[in-house]
């Protein structure tokens, strides 16, 4: 599975249920098709639970004895984690990243398959139900871009810059205080920074050099796994916020994803010092 060509079946499992599942039902939910999880910020679709049902079933299907992890699944039943560092091999799953988007009938959302193998990220799949192209990464293989035809580009972060003129995405809604004040009162020592919504695209966007960073507090491992390694492949440099290497095991204490290291200190410095 660290193989670029082994994704290929994962792909094709994942357009097939975006084809299936997602698109039929963007800008047509019907009436109890939308519920909270946590709060009113917090939202699962039919699309969510029916595209993670068919990939689990996909996946277990064409990768026998895998274990699958899906964010439904497991906000059902968080102990599911457990299992992720110990498989042979595993698929971190988010279905429908950037729900919020898609209830309101936004074209920024994507699913994301991380391929995970004893604890160990080696592949991301991160596919655009909309334009119908994923990017992809192998760990030790590189980054690219393929089109529903199969063409393909290969992804390269961005040259460096000072850091005011780094642009980039920055999600301070689950920073505590008083880190979060402190990043928002700072955000001008920057060139732009913006939230989408979705690490999908966020992390698409990174790994193909259209911005510079992308910051984030909460590290669910299926909203991050697979972006993480996308940005390695295409060259980043990233760590969380005290310097330590991103982990699957850590939720919390932040992600700074940059072009090289000395971007990612100069970053953390203008952000997190005054």
């Amino acid at each position: 599975m660290s193989a670029a060509g082994d994704l290929a079946e994962v792909v094709q499992l994942v357009r097939a249920v975006a084809r299936a599942e997602i698109m039929p039902r963007f800008r047509n939910l019907r009436p109890g098709d939308v519920q909270a999880k946590t709060g009113p910020l917090d939202l699962v679709t039919a699309a969510d639970e029916q595209a993670e049902l068919r990939l689990a079933t996909g996946l277990g299907r064409i990768f026998p004895g895998c274990v699958v992890v899906g964010e439904e699944a497991a906000s059902r039943d968080p102990t599911l984690l457990d299992a992720v560092a110990a498989a042979d091999l595993c698929f971190l799953v988010d279905p429908v990243d950037g729900t919020a988007n898609f209830c309101a009938g936004l074209p920024l959302f994507g699913t994301i398959v991380a391929v995970v193998r004893r604890g160990v990220v080696v592949g991301a799949v991160i596919h655009d139900p909309v334009g119908d192209d994923t990017a992809m990464a192998a760990a030790g293989e590189g980054a690219w871009l393929e089109t529903a035809s199969g063409e393909r580009a290969a992804l390269h972060v961005a040259a460096p810059v000072p850091v005011g003129a780094m642009a980039g995405s920055l999600s301070w809604r689950y920073m505590p205080e008083p880190p979060q004040s402190q990043v928002c009162r700072n955000l001008p020592r920057l060139g732009a920074a913006w939230d989408y919504r979705c690490a999908a695209h966020q992390y698409r966007m990174l790994a193909a050099g259209h911005c510079h960073f992308s910051i984030y507090h909460r590290l669910m491992p299926w909203d991050h796994a697979a972006g993480w390694l996308l940005h390695r492949e295409a060259g980043g440099w990233s760590a969380r916020l005290d310097g330590t290497p991103y982990s699957l095991a850590d939720t919390t204490g932040g992600l700074i994803c940059a072009p090289d290291e000395a971007s990612w200190h100069a970053l953390r410095a203008a952000l997190f010092e005054d």
